[in-house]
């Protein structure tokens, strides 16, 4: 047990470095296929856009999102104490990453409710994996809630990095089931997160009938992890780890693209997180106007938290001027005006989008 609590953890801060330091990104999220149609007469002050949303039932300053990225390791605390000092500052959201690490060694615990500690009022959602849902039970979501004193808790879908993993969790059975045990047993909001693959019409018809509060499609396009995987096993003589290699680098591009894994999950309900690719205010205003009620984003504020919070600050000023100006030269006052807003959908986004789902197709 000892030895794989040091892995846990020491793999955390592997993934933190080699997405701060490498080229992870693997595909299209489809945004570029997106163009909003011009407001020539936008009739609206830019001055007076109003980026405020409600998701599950809490009030937010602007839909973006910080999507979970790190905490497991020493070295990591000071990011996430960054990245939460901006989610109280903007007054907007943020998911920490995954808790298994701290649920193993106690010692860790820190490096996550270093996040409420330094964010007392901002919605913070908690992270655990649904295979150590199904093996551990609802008491470990509890106490990764507890931790953090999350008003949520998210139950992470990485199969695609387990299948890469020679030690990852293969038999994926059963994790339905404890899906729709936790939704039925715990008082905090539930909240399905893919990490990078995409989540599809028929997988997110599951997780709303298993009680799920909200879906964060986590769709491809952006980070890829089999792609870290593949980097990560890059330097090791193991024939296991370089087995791992080039299954990473087969898989790097597996996944329902963002903007189709979009458009599968609202026609199924919602409400819904848009993340996975989304690098730009303008990709927000996409997303937002397809019908997204939040954004995440990670990878575009990994690095400027590990620099400085100024470097961080920045980074979201930037991505807010660029939302503003979308939504101005759409005629969108307010995050609820974007989804009147008209698009065209072409090229291979357009081609995939079910059939079945008209009215995405007329944006």
């Amino acid at each position: 047990m000892g030895d794989r609590k040091r892995f846990t953890s020491s793999r955390k801060l592997d993934h933190m470095r080699i997405c701060a330091e490498e080229d992870v990104e693997r595909g299209e999220a489809g945004f570029s296929d997106i163009r909003f149609v011009h407001n020539a007469l936008p009739e609206c002050d830019m001055a007076a856009i109003d980026r405020h949303t409600r998701f599950l039932s809490r009030e937010f300053s602007s839909p973006l999102f910080i999507s979970a990225m790190t905490g497991g390791h020493p070295d990591t605390k000071a990011v996430n104490a960054r990245l939460a000092r901006a989610a109280e500052h903007y007054g907007i959201g943020m998911g920490v990453g995954s808790q298994r690490a701290a649920l193993e060694n106690p010692d860790l615990v820190d490096t996550f409710s270093v996040v409420r500690d330094e964010a007392p009022d901002a919605f913070i959602a908690a992270n655990l994996g649904a295979v150590q849902l199904r093996d551990h039970g609802v008491g470990w979501a509890e106490r990764a809630v507890e931790m953090i004193d999350a008003d949520a808790i998210a139950i992470h879908l990485n199969f695609l990095q387990e299948a890469i993993q020679p030690e990852g969790d293969h038999n994926a059975a059963g994790c339905i089931d404890a899906i729709r045990g936790l939704c039925r047993d715990i008082k905090t909001p539930v909240i399905i997160k893919e990490t990078g693959s995409g989540i599809s019409a028929e997988a997110a018809r599951k997780c709303w009938g298993a009680g799920v509060a909200a879906i964060d499609i986590g769709g491809a396009g952006g980070t890829s992890w089999a792609a870290v995987e593949s980097l990560r096993a890059e330097s090791s003589r193991n024939l296991r780890d370089q087995e791992k290699k080039t299954l990473g680098e087969d898989f790097s591009d597996w996944g329902i693209p963002t903007v189709v894994s979009l458009c599968e999950v609202l026609a199924s309900g919602g409400p819904v997180i848009a993340s996975g690719g989304i690098r730009t205010g303008e990709d927000m205003a996409k997303a937002l106007a397809l019908g997204a009620d939040l954004c995440g984003m990670a990878l575009p504020l990994l690095k400027p938290a590990i620099r400085s919070d100024e470097a961080l600050y920045q980074a979201i000023d930037t991505v807010h001027r660029q939302l503003d100006v979308a939504m101005f030269l759409t005629g969108s006052t307010r995050i609820k005006d974007l989804k009147k807003a008209r698009m065209f959908i072409t090229g291979r986004t357009r081609q995939m989008i079910d059939r079945d789902n008209p009215a995405q197709l007329k944006k």
